[in-house]
């Protein structure tokens, strides 16, 4: 088998043909993960059968450990997005702070609808009544435009039910209640800067809040019937308030007890009960169990969630891969020397990110790739994996450009020609990915 620095090119090369194969070539992610971990267990010497057999073995496994989370995850946010319950949860946040804070009611919204909803979705159901703020406060769209899509995209990368970090959590063993507890910590600071960057901007930069064709056409129809408040919040309060009490009654303090209490709490807050507890919460905000309802809209939320869980599944037989040849002990080893810690895996993200676009594929690759490196990073244990997740989602945000289907989305529904938008959301991307990681790495000081 390859030893010494010939597993750092094998590891440079596998990296270099994700972002060609996925940049370049436009194959699926699915095809160029799977493509790399044949790559790299055979040029690395791994006997035929051995590649094979880590390949099934980490597709397995992570399909095992998150699949069913991701399903569910995805069905809840397709139903709230066809039933009205994200443009309820947008009016009622902009109830609270007020029309004069309205730029910042829609960041916090797009932090909360984006938990359940995908960032480009929840800008397409939010634009309609983004732009209508904008025109009445007599503000450009640029401070609207970016103060939503980074609320949006805070969420998208930092908070569990999105798969992305469900799907990095699973590959990396790090407790999902964890991830979502610190995951809405490190949102705060990020929205708040990129807010202040979204003013900042609105004042240089004058964009029209014109009604844009596109955006009508696009926009989700009024659904007849518009779910309560409390509906609309339920599929997604309910499942992370029910992981979060888990990780506690799981601490090794015991603080719930070692009873029926705790055992009840263990059962229902895992992520698979509690998801799919959200589910019914989602069709019972849509006000009926019709066909349409529990068989349509989730068979196209199930249509949506499959090509996450195979990408996730590819990624898992790839980090299954790197896990078996030399590669890990060696780059551990060799990287302690750089004492990069916390910061290796949001470096690998953003490069990702960068040169090919999806978030998602590249949180899933870069947790696949660090994966073996946690006990050399001095991150395996404790709060260690779910600061990586942290990590990697700080970097998967660094940087939307012409690559991402976001970055087109925000700036067609945005009335952004290209170059606003590469002024705007390319840089406020960059600017919301360094606040992520630094925040990251001021937890990492008290909690590692």
């Amino acid at each position: 088998m390859v030893q010494g620095a010939w597993l750092l090119v094998i590891l440079a090369a596998a990296i270099a043909f994700i972002i060609w194969g996925t940049a370049s070539l436009r194959l699926h992610a699915f095809l160029v993960l799977l493509l790399a971990a044949y790559g790299v267990g055979l040029v690395a010497g791994m006997p035929a059968a051995d590649v094979i057999g880590a390949i099934t073995a980490g597709f397995g496994g992570t399909m095992g450990a998150i699949g069913i989370v991701i399903a569910a995850g995805t069905i809840i946010g397709f139903v709230l997005e066809r039933n009205g319950g994200a443009r309820v949860m947008a009016e009622s946040v902009l109830k609270v702070l007020g029309e004069a804070r309205s730029a910042l009611a829609m960041a916090v919204t797009g932090a909360i609808v984006s938990i359940p909803v995908f960032c480009d979705s929840g800008f397409v159901i939010l634009s309609p009544l983004n732009r209508s703020l904008a025109a009445r406060a007599k503000k450009s769209m640029a401070l609207y435009a970016v103060a939503l899509s980074m609320g949006l995209y805070a969420t998208h990368v930092f908070v569990p039910p999105t798969p992305g970090p469900i799907a990095a959590a699973g590959t990396l063993n790090a407790d999902l209640g964890t991830v979502i507890l610190l995951g809405l910590v490190v949102t705060i600071p990020v929205v708040a800067v990129t807010y202040w960057f979204a003013t900042f901007m609105g004042r240089r930069v004058q964009i029209d809040p014109v009604e844009a064709p596109l955006a009508e056409a696009a926009a989700t129809a009024e659904p007849q019937h518009r779910p309560s408040v409390l509906a609309s919040f339920a599929p997604i309060a309910v499942p992370v308030i029910l992981i979060a009490l888990k990780s506690v009654a799981d601490y090794p303090t015991h603080p719930l007890g070692t009873g029926n209490l705790a055992g009840f709490f263990s059962f229902i807050g895992h992520p698979i009960s509690a998801l799919l507890l959200g589910v019914f919460l989602a069709f019972w905000a849509s006000g009926r169990f019709d066909e349409k309802v529990i068989r349509d809209w989730a068979g196209e939320g199930l249509k949506n969630a499959g090509n996450i869980v195979l990408i996730t599944g590819a990624g898992g037989a790839l980090g299954k891969v790197l896990q078996t040849t030399p590669i890990a002990d060696y780059l551990g080893s060799s990287l302690a020397t750089f004492s990069l810690g916390i910061f290796l895996p949001f470096l690998i993200a953003a490069a990702l990110k960068t040169a090919q676009g999806s978030s998602t594929v590249a949180i899933i690759t870069t947790a696949a790739i660090v994966s073996p490196l946690l006990p050399a990073m001095g991150l395996a244990g404790g709060f260690g994996p779910a600061l990586v997740v942290l990590a990697i989602g700080a970097g998967s945000m660094t940087v939307s450009h012409a690559n991402d289907s976001y970055f087109w989305v925000v700036s067609q529904f945005s009335g952004m020609n290209v170059a606003q938008a590469y002024q705007l959301q390319t840089i406020s991307s960059g600017v919301a990915g360094v606040a992520g990681i630094l925040s990251v790495w001021v937890l990492s000081l008290f909690l590692v």
